[in-house]
């Protein structure tokens, strides 16, 4: 290598270890949940392949329950988490006319700890073994009778859960403070809305997870008993503070995917969202019940009829305001233009699916028909259509919808449509047969089944649809490769009917967002722009120079502290690696501050960009 590719690479790497643009951090984001997402679909398919015939000895008893734990655990947070910031980063900004977000060096933290904190979890692998609790990780299973693998998850998910909650404080702040002017929160687009009550939800959801695991983590390196009934604790308490996160989550995951749809169907149904004012009560009620409906994961634990009744309440009138939003988009689409790219097709192809996921949710909220549903297959059906009919298919939406703002080029179209064949068709033959099975009496979690039980033929269905799913994401990785190296440029209305502020700037979006901050005259104001024959949203500013923030190796240093911090705990074994290891998480710790305190007392007061290199950008864009 020659020395000035030598210093290329070392520029390039720094540019993305320091960066705090919010748009750069939206890919660092994309790039990791892209990397969990292949790492939690090899293991769906190890269990698929282990499930497709009855007494199958490829991957049996803990290497099984290690797999399942881990592609649940990958798949919730380090998946379908880090997609939604990804687009939360890339779109909410631009959307209400901000030029950044409003802690940029928070937001670069929050991205090392989410992808330092899978990197933790993934290494246990090679480190002793996986953890092997399920995803839910009860109490006292993973207190007290398995291995180092349940301290690379308590801790792995510590470090993420600690940066998912950076970014939702951070996007709270940035939609109440940072829109541009005339954008009052009712002329907010829909995903704003939807990422606005999102990162409320995060805000009180996790912290009760990290209670719960920091309760796991002193039980086991500290012998804390807060969950061991023989020495005065309660492993209910668990199920409790786990599903008084774990409900809201849901909803955490899936409402990001409403508004990614309320986009993408009004943009290619050429018309205004039908309701807008209703769909938008919709979001906040549904942020207002997810808080109430937690115990329909606790039916059979006894607490009752009483309390199971009201919980089954609850969750039946949750299922309101999202039919209002079902509805909404049908009647979007009713008279429209309507255009399928494989966005909408995407978007289309949620609402069906997620009726399905949301139908078998009603089933499971009545308590008498839950004590005979759960812990069966027709609870695994039930929550991947929720979950990857729900949220995998609206981010599907999102990605191919907003690449090109992202990127600057359009994802091939045929690719994107095989793409979508593909695993759309292969979804529905893997997770449909799976009710089935339920109600044949398949239970849930177990790495084998008899002959006898008639369950062979359904799973090889399953099985076979899984790898229709995996040719259809194989097909995605070969359009994301072909778009780089062929990919058609895009416009800065890359779909030439878009509504919202974010299609009224260069794609990729210059550094500075907007060259002049825009001013909103009403609900999808580039929209409205277009229509009174402006080629450009009026401005509510002169042109001037542009204050950014300085980029910042702290954030990528404070995460990396925090991993040191961890494997000294991990490793925290009784007798003389007790002590060495809590000598490295001190190390870590220490480290940490000393991080902290550089960057509270260093002045960095970020940079100006000029107005006559603001100027060039934009001409040299417009060409």
């Amino acid at each position: 290598m020659q020395p000035n590719q030598k210093n290329g690479l070392f520029s390039w790497l720094k540019t993305w270890l320091t960066t705090v643009d919010h748009k750069k951090i939206a890919v660092l984001y994309l790039f990791g949940g892209g990397l969990f997402f292949l790492i939690g679909g090899i293991e769906a398919m190890l269990i698929r392949l282990q499930l497709t015939a009855p007494e199958n000895h490829f991957l049996t008893g803990s290497a099984y329950n290690q797999v399942l734990t881990m592609h649940g655990t990958t798949m919730i947070f380090f998946v379908a988490m880090p997609m939604i910031f990804a687009f939360m980063n890339a779109v909410v900004p631009l959307q209400i006319g901000a030029r950044d977000v409003a802690f940029p060096f928070v937001n670069a933290l929050g991205f090392w700890l989410f992808f330092l904190g899978g990197i933790i979890l993934n290494l246990s692998w090679f480190l002793g073994g996986a953890p092997e609790a399920g995803w839910t990780a009860y109490a006292p299973l993973s207190t007290e009778y398995l291995g180092r693998g349940m301290d690379f998850y308590v801790l792995g998910l510590q470090v993420a859960g600690a940066g998912t909650l950076m970014g939702g404080i951070n996007f709270l702040v940035t939609i109440i403070n940072m829109r541009a002017p005339g954008m009052t929160f009712m002329r907010m687009p829909l995903f704003t809305w939807t990422a606005f009550v999102t990162s409320a939800l995060i805000l009180f959801a996790f912290p009760a997870l990290t209670v719960g695991l920091f309760e796991i983590f002193f039980d086991r390196l500290f012998g804390g008993n807060f969950f061991n009934a023989t020495n005065g604790g309660n492993s209910i308490i668990f199920e409790h503070i786990f599903w008084i996160f774990g409900h809201p989550e849901v909803y955490i995951l899936i409402l990001p995917s409403f508004g990614i749809l309320s986009e993408v169907i009004s943009t290619f149904s050429k018309k205004r969202l039908f309701g807008y004012h209703s769909m938008v009560f919709a979001t906040i009620l549904i942020g207002f019940l997810a808080f109430m409906v937690w115990v329909h994961h606790m039916f059979t634990v006894g607490l009752g009829p009483i309390a199971n009744t009201i919980f089954a309440l609850a969750t039946m009138a949750i299922a309101v305001p999202t039919g209002i939003k079902i509805f909404n988009w049908i009647f979007t689409m009713w008279g429209g233009q309507i255009r399928f790219t494989t966005a909408n097709l995407y978007a289309v192809s949620f609402i069906p699916t997620f009726v399905m996921g949301g139908v078998t949710g009603v089933m499971l909220a009545i308590p008498a028909a839950d004590f005979q549903f759960q812990d069966s297959y027709f609870v695994v059906a039930h929550f991947h259509y929720v979950i990857v009919g729900g949220v995998i298919l609206g981010l599907f939406a999102g990605l191919y919808y907003w690449w090109p703002k992202m990127f600057g080029r359009c994802l091939n179209e045929t690719l994107g449509k095989i793409n979508f064949w593909f695993f759309f068709i292969g979804f529905h033959v893997t997770f449909f047969p799976q009710h089935f099975l339920g109600l044949m009496g398949m239970p849930r979690r177990y790495f084998t089944y008899l002959p006898g039980e008639h369950l062979t033929t359904l799973n090889v269905v399953s099985s076979i649809g899984a790898i229709g799913m995996a040719i259809g994401v194989i097909t995605l990785v070969v359009n994301i490769v072909y778009t780089f190296v062929k990919g058609e440029k895009a416009e800065g209305d890359a779909w030439g009917t878009g509504r919202t502020l974010e299609w009224s700037i260069p794609s990729p979006a210059p550094e500075y967002n907007f060259a002049q901050t825009p001013l909103v005259k009403g609900i999808d104001t580039y929209w409205k722009e277009k229509m009174d024959g402006n080629k450009k949203v009026t401005a509510a500013e002169p042109l001037g120079d542009v204050h950014m923030p300085s980029p910042s190796i702290m954030p990528f240093l404070m995460s990396i502290s925090l991993t040191i911090v961890s494997f000294g705990f991990i490793f925290s074994d009784k007798g003389v690696h007790r002590t060495v290891s809590f000598a490295v998480a001190g190390i870590g710790i220490a480290m940490m501050l000393g991080c902290m305190l550089v960057r509270s007392i260093k002045d960095d007061s970020g940079f100006h960009i000029h107005k006559e290199e603001i100027i060039e950008t934009e001409k040299g864009m417009s060409k």
